[in-house]
Order: C-alpha cells, then sequence, then structure tokens
C-alpha cells in the first residue's frame, strides 16, 4: 500500500488576517483530554457539564455580567444565529425583523436566511454604527437591535449604551456581537458589556482572543428565561431539554476554555491587550509613513490602502493577509503576531 504523506497544520508565523490563534497551551491540554466528551448529553457527561458552567461564569466576569445564562457554541456565527432566534421567538409579530449596522458580521445574514427574519442594515458614520440611522430602520415588528463590540473588518466599537437605550424603546431585544472584541474591551475604555448598558445577549469568544482551541464560543444573557425560547424536549436524554443549535458537541472547546480564562484571566489578557495595541499602532504608523491612508487601530486591528496587485504579491510570499469589503488590506494583531513578524512584513512592503 503506498504511503500518504502526512499532513501538517497550517503555522502562525505569516497569519496576519485569522482571528483565531495558536492556543494556551493549557487550553490545548484540556481540549486533548477532553475530547470525546459531549456537553450536549449532560446527563451522561457531567463532568464537562460542570466545566460549561464555569466556563459560562468565568464569561460573564468578563462581560460585565455577575451570575450569567449561557452556553459555549461553536463559535460567533452559532451565538449570533441563537441570538436572533430567541429575539424572534419571543416577539408577537408574524413579520419580523432585525436591524443592524452595514458592518455586522455575515453571519446575521445566515441568521435571517436560516429563521425567516428580515434583516435591515443602517449605514455606518466612520465604520461605526449610526444611531439615528438605525432608529429609522426601526417599527413596531423589529425584535432585535444589534450593537458591534469589535467589528471583524476595522475593530471598531458601536455606541452600546446608546443602541440599547434605542432597543428598549422600540420594546426589542438588544444584542452586543463581541465575538473578536470580548478580551480586548475589558482592558480599554469602551462601554460594551452588560455592566455598562442594559443589553440582553452577548457572543464572545474564547477561542479568538481568548486563546482556546478551536472550537469554542460563547452566547451570554442576564436571563435563564430568555433561552426558554430554545428549548426542546429530549427524550431519551438523561437532561430533560436542550437550547443550543447543535447537539452532540466535542468537549474539548469548553474545557480549553476554562483552561485558558483560568491561565489568563485578568493579567494574562491585559499583557496580551497592551501589546497588541502596540503592534497595532507600531504598524499603522509604519505604513502611514509609507504613504498608505490607515484606518484605525480603534482596537488592535489596522486597515490601509494597500493596492489588490500589492496585496496578492504579499500573498505569494506567504503572508495571509485579506482585504475588507472596501478593498483595504486588514491585519489583525492576534496574541501570536510579534513585532518581529512585523518588521517582516513592512519590510516585504517596501519592495513593492
Amino acid at each position: 500500500m503506498q504511503q500518504v504523506e502526512r499532513a501538517e497544520p497550517q503555522d502562525f508565523e505569516r497569519v496576519l488576517s485569522s482571528m483565531c490563534t495558536v492556543p494556551h497551551p493549557a487550553a490545548r491540554q484540556a481540549a486533548e483530554r477532553f475530547l470525546a466528551t459531549n456537553p450536549g448529553d449532560p446527563g451522561t457527561y457531567e463532568t464537562v457539564a460542570e466545566l460549561e458552567r464555569r466556563a459560562v461564569e468565568q464569561l460573564g466576569t468578563v462581560a460585565g455580567l455577575a451570575d450569567p445564562a449561557g452556553y459555549v457554541t461553536s463559535g460567533g456565527t452559532e451565538a449570533n444565529i441563537q441570538a436572533v432566534r430567541i429575539a424572534r421567538n419571543r416577539a408577537d409579530t408574524d413579520d419580523p425583523n432585525v436591524v443592524a449596522p452595514e458592518s455586522a458580521h455575515f453571519s446575521f445574514r445566515k441568521a435571517a436566511n436560516v429563521l425567516d427574519v428580515e434583516l435591515r442594515t443602517a449605514p455606518t458614520t466612520d465604520h461605526t454604527a449610526d444611531v439615528d440611522a438605525m432608529q429609522e430602520l426601526i417599527d413596531g415588528d423589529t425584535v432585535c437591535v444589534v450593537g458591534v463590540a469589535g467589528s471583524t473588518e476595522y475593530g471598531y466599537v458601536d455606541p452600546i449604551p446608546a443602541l440599547a437605550d434605542v432597543a428598549a424603546d422600540a420594546g426589542a431585544l438588544c444584542h452586543v456581537d463581541a465575538a473578536w472584541g470580548g478580551f480586548y474591551l475589558p482592558f480599554s475604555d469602551h462601554e460594551w458589556h452588560f455592566d455598562h448598558a442594559d443589553i440582553d445577549t452577548l457572543t464572545i469568544d474564547p477561542h479568538k482572543v481568548g486563546q482556546a482551541a478551536v472550537p469554542a464560543g460563547g452566547l451570554l444573557s442576564h436571563s435563564p428565561d430568555l433561552f426558554d425560547e430554545l428549548a426542546i424536549d429530549t427524550p431519551y436524554l438523561e437532561s430533560t431539554s436542550q437550547v443550543t443549535l447543535t447537539g452532540t458537541r466535542s468537549g474539548a472547546g469548553v474545557a480549553s476554555a476554562v483552561a485558558a480564562m483560568d491561565a489568563l484571566w485578568p493579567e494574562g489578557y491585559r499583557e496580551t491587550y497592551e501589546r497588541a495595541m502596540d503592534n497595532a499602532e507600531w504598524l499603522a504608523e509604519a505604513l502611514e509613513v509609507r504613504g498608505h491612508e490607515v484606518v484605525g487601530p480603534e482596537l488592535p486591528l489596522v486597515a490601509a490602502d494597500l493596492s489588490v496587485p500589492m496585496t496578492d504579491e504579499l500573498r505569494d510570499r506567504g503572508w495571509r493577509v485579506s482585504k475588507t469589503g472596501s478593498g483595504e488590506m486588514r491585519v489583525v494583531c492576534m496574541p501570536h503576531v510579534t513585532r518581529s513578524m512585523l518588521r517582516s512584513f513592512v519590510a516585504d512592503l517596501d519592495w513593492y
């Protein structure tokens, strides 16, 4: 039999656009130990079920919520879909709509398609939600108002308290997507979480800046009653109902999220944020002095107006860089991105 060459995973030495990163060593070890457990069957897999409760408590601490309800999702997409599903299921309308800024993650388009909900997007101002423009789209059938805390294209943070007020006035839920920004924002001056505003649900992903193993997202709420909107009976399991979107889930993400947060909260994450912001500001300055127009950084993400051919050349040299919807190159300063990497990147830029 012919020997199959062993495949090796992508390394992170030239990855500059991903919002995933190298897991913390403790998270990697925990993921391996709990790989075959199933949090979707908590009656059988009691240990990982208890770890999930710990993960939710820890995420609540990060997101300013003392007594959180929630669960560990497969990622931000599932969490955002579930938040829209909660809003739709609790509302008294046959024609539900969700209002979001145009900077909202594409997972909200998936949610609208899957759940048969209209998605209304308002233009942004300087890449940030325009509250007045969103207000104009809200009507009696609006079930959810979305704010973004760390947008995936530019890393910008919406005015969450103002959006929460708009949602409350409309009788709609307020959902915050902090999937990427959630582990950077606690060390910034932004108002974005449950202790800052009257929000209802929040997405935050340990497998991004939290340095857990993939997949490990998170959905939180101030009220367990909101999750009742998702509950279905599970007659052949020891547990009587289930609120998750997926059924069987690997306990790897749950265990790794707990391990990462145990190891890093808060000081490890603070150091990561400060180093990442320093790197982002250094890169922004380096690009500006070379004549490029730069957006940010508000959080550790830099977008710049490099030409498409230049971006393609960089990819040919092994750099993993992507573009915004408007064509700017974006660099995400994740925990694995070092100053040495960025110096090499800029040196390659200087060839063009």
